[in-house]
């Protein structure tokens, strides 16, 4: 299980689930359920650290908590 911070909220316009990882520029996923949106999020996490990794991209280190309110 990754460590980053995800932050989950409804999309009246997508009318989904939205889960954002904040540390990760452009990380986010969406699903039916809040847990479907969880569960779709770690997957884009792998590829987004996989695809950091290729492109010689830096890698946040999870801070594993709240930085603003």
């Amino acid at each position: 299980m990754d460590r980053y911070e995800k932050i989950i909220y409804w999309s009246e316009e997508n009318n989904r689930f939205i889960a954002e990882v904040p540390e990760l520029p452009g990380c986010m996923a969406d699903g039916e359920t809040e847990i479907e949106a969880l569960e779709n999020v770690s997957i884009i996490i792998s590829e987004w650290i996989e695809t950091a990794e290729i492109t010689g991209r830096e890698i946040p280190v999870p801070s594993g908590k709240l930085m603003y309110a």
